[in-house]
């Protein structure tokens, strides 16, 4: 795909609306308010104000913007507390829960939820599940939650989350999550492996066809590889969030300088 208008992208965002809007006013500076985007899953979780990061997504997409978005673990493990109770994913192998604040479930919630009568284990009220997590039960507690999360995460941010797709297609680019399995055809790769995948991907040298462009494993910065680009540039973690730019068949990156060439070593 020789790109004719310039395409611009995030990386995992996980709850940090400021970073949010500060990524698009950079956009926007480079490319102008409709300028197309697309947003590489992990919207929620770890930070402050998931609420809010979501908030701007649905509306930017209900105003007819030209964003385009694909699922994360992350944005996955939210839905299916909110929709099944679930917090546990058989791909964390330390046997961590969506609820323990490695995860950041418990950030997520504290941005949506009211329940003045609640009470951590630790004798906290629901400010405690950030820092404290609730990892290991009780099972009332988390039933207490799940039913909550069910009454008061709105609608339109379920509906969301549950339309988006696991990758897009732009001929010479393939936008996903965390990756795929090298050789299998993209038909038959694994949600979890689209969602999850870092052993067996990270480490492939050889092309893919398409330019892999994702996030999920987080860099000092955003990374070209040759054969993919890693776009977590560790937002959750004390960075800003990084836009690249696809122009024609150059990447760059952008900060308050302008443009930076984003290329491979």
């Amino acid at each position: 795909m020789n790109v004719t208008r310039p395409i611009y992208a995030v990386g995992d965002i996980h709850g940090h609306p400021d970073k949010l809007d500060r990524a698009l006013d950079l956009v926007a500076a480079d490319g102008g308010a409709d300028a197309p985007m697309v947003f590489l899953g992990d919207f929620t979780d770890r930070g402050p104000d998931s609420r809010g990061v979501l908030d701007r997504l649905v509306a930017g997409r209900d105003a007819g913007r030209d964003w385009r978005f694909v699922l994360g673990n992350h944005d996955r493990m939210f839905l299916r507390f909110v929709t099944r109770g679930e917090v546990r994913d058989s791909r964390i192998e330390s046997g961590k829960g969506w609820l323990h604040p490695a995860l950041g479930g418990g950030a997520t919630l504290l941005s949506y939820l009211d329940l003045p009568g609640f009470r951590h284990p630790s004798g906290g009220g629901l400010d405690t599940l950030a820092t404290e997590g609730l990892d290991d039960g009780p099972d009332a507690l988390v039933a207490e939650l799940a039913e909550a999360a069910r009454a008061q995460v709105p609608s339109a941010h379920v509906d969301f989350i549950e339309s988006l797709p696991l990758y897009i297609e732009d001929d010479d680019v393939l936008w996903v999550h965390a990756g795929l399995r090298p050789g299998v055809p993209l038909a038959e790769q694994d949600e979890d492996d689209l969602l999850w995948i870092r052993d067996g991907f990270l480490e492939h040298d050889a092309s893919f066809g398409p330019l892999v462009v994702h996030g999920h494993t987080w860099l000092d910065a955003p990374t070209h590889f040759g054969n993919r680009i890693d776009l977590d540039g560790g937002a959750a973690f004390g960075n800003p969030l990084v836009p690249a730019v696809y122009d024609g068949r150059d990447w760059f990156t952008l900060s308050d300088a302008g443009r930076t060439p984003l290329t491979a070593p």
